[in-house]
């Protein structure tokens, strides 16, 4: 009775005033930490900037925001920026923050350090201050490679793809030369401003220099093993994985975003091969179709290592923990043994690629899991040998010596690779979810937002 005459009272004073009775006042809000807010974009910010897929980023800030009791906390991540808004509640006002990325730059190695951080602050082992400072170490730490590695690893990839076509120590030595001296070209055009799209077309027709250099000087059979190991070391393996992991996951976005990133850095790879290949034809320099090898299906020793090789050579390009190469060059051994398998049974290349990455993506998504950390270090360099890059040049050559409808159809067929081994490493670890226990990081299959959405309805 109480009640019902209270509304009474208050329905016959707004019928009297023509205004509603003045609110109480609301009890005070949760209490906001600013420096929670803080520490959430911080580690996001961390790991989209170091090559890391967006959902896993959105996973991470909301452990982080539920193990420092950010009261109602939402998270939007993007490629280029991130929002973090708490809501008290009981009428006191939000607190958001926002960050933009502006640049990214591959470093495996602290993928794996934030990760552990996050993990460590979920279970309650790290204070809020202490979870600072280990953010402020990992952020200043030195990778686990110097940097004169980093740069020597690229013309690795290089050597090493070049063996794997079928080249000998000359060629595998003159991919080396043509690789660094790109790479080195492209960062004094980085230190000037220059677009990163104009820095891999100059990086790529340095390669197809190379390549039309040997066949001037009558070796026409090199010019296609130095040319792919010079384009493999180019090709976008890391955003090519996570554009797919992002578009499976619901990021679409983010996927539109990578995918873009990695059409324009395929065609930046493009145009460099064809202004080279352009300017040698009407040079006359004998660069014919008929010289391009075919797919190699040897499964001797030398394939298979240097299979490895480039895995290996391709994880220390991306700052990977130490005690990742080993799997590395595992993967790519692996990868390649089970691709040359699927050859001799008459699968086709695009469905034997996505066959391999699926095998590979679940054997390094499961190592990964058991050391507690994330996967794209284990699954990113294990697809390096199977990168479409004598396709490309193929598609080049054709392009422009007279067979353009060959020439779209060998691109074409490069992209198609390239995506099968993108959504077979993902597929691989979509296995692994479907199966694997609910954890602390709230990824098991009933935790997953993407995972409860409509289904195109």
């Amino acid at each position: 009775m109480g009640r019902a005459t209270e509304r009474l009272r208050q329905t016959w004073q707004i019928l009297m005033d023509g205004a509603p009775p003045e609110p109480p006042e609301d009890e005070p809000g949760d209490a906001v930490d600013p420096k929670a807010v803080e520490l959430v974009l911080r580690v996001g910010e961390l790991l989209l900037a170091s090559g890391e897929s967006t959902e896993r980023v959105n996973e991470a800030m909301l452990g982080l925001a539920q193990a420092y009791e950010l009261p109602r906390c939402e998270v939007q991540v993007t490629l280029t920026s991130l929002l973090v808004s708490a809501h008290p509640g009981n009428g006191a006002p939000p607190v958001t923050g926002a960050r933009s990325i502006r640049r990214r730059t591959p470093a495996f190695w602290r993928l794996t350090a934030l990760h552990s951080l996050v993990q460590e602050a979920q279970i309650g082992m790290l204070e809020l201050d202490e979870a600072q400072r280990r953010l402020r170490e990992i952020k200043h730490g030195r990778g686990p490679y110097p940097p004169w590695m980093l740069v020597i690893s690229l013309a690795l990839i290089a050597a090493s793809a070049s063996v794997l076509g079928g080249g000998g120590p000359l060629v595998a030595g003159t991919a080396f030369v043509a690789t660094l001296l790109g790479d080195r070209t492209a960062a004094a055009l980085a230190r000037r401003g220059i677009a990163e799209f104009f820095q891999l077309v100059v990086a790529a027709a340095i390669g197809a220099t190379a390549a039309a250099i040997v066949v001037a000087m009558g070796n026409p059979a090199h010019a296609s093993t130095i040319v792919t190991g010079a384009i493999l070391a180019l090709l976008p393996g890391r955003p090519l994985v996570a554009s797919i992991q992002d578009g499976i996951t619901g990021d679409l976005v983010s996927a539109g975003a990578r995918i873009l990133e990695v059409f324009f850095m395929i065609a930046a790879i493009v145009a460099g091969l064809g202004v080279i290949v352009y300017l040698a034809v009407r040079m006359n320099v004998q660069i014919d179709v008929k010289h391009l090898p075919t797919a190699p299906v040897s499964l001797g020793p030398v394939p298979v290592l240097a299979a490895a090789a480039v895995s290996l050579t391709f994880a220390m390009s991306l700052a990977v923990p130490k005690n990742v190469l080993p799997a590395a060059a595992l993967g790519g051994g692996l990868i390649w043994v089970l691709y040359v398998l699927l050859l001799e049974f008459d699968t086709k290349p695009v469905l034997a690629s996505a066959v391999a990455a699926v095998i590979v993506g679940v054997f390094g998504s499961m190592l990964a899991r058991r050391h507690q950390a994330p996967s794209l270090p284990y699954v990113v360099p294990a697809i390096g040998p199977l990168l479409p890059g004598t396709l490309l040049y193929r598609g080049m050559v054709e392009v422009n010596t007279g067979s353009p409808e060959a020439g779209v159809l060998s691109l074409i067929g490069a992209l198609s690779v390239a995506l099968a081994l993108g959504a077979g490493v993902n597929l691989g670890g979509e296995l692994v979810r479907a199966f694997q226990r609910v954890g602390l990081s709230a990824s098991g299959r009933w935790a997953r937002p993407a995972a409860r959405r409509t289904r195109g309805y």
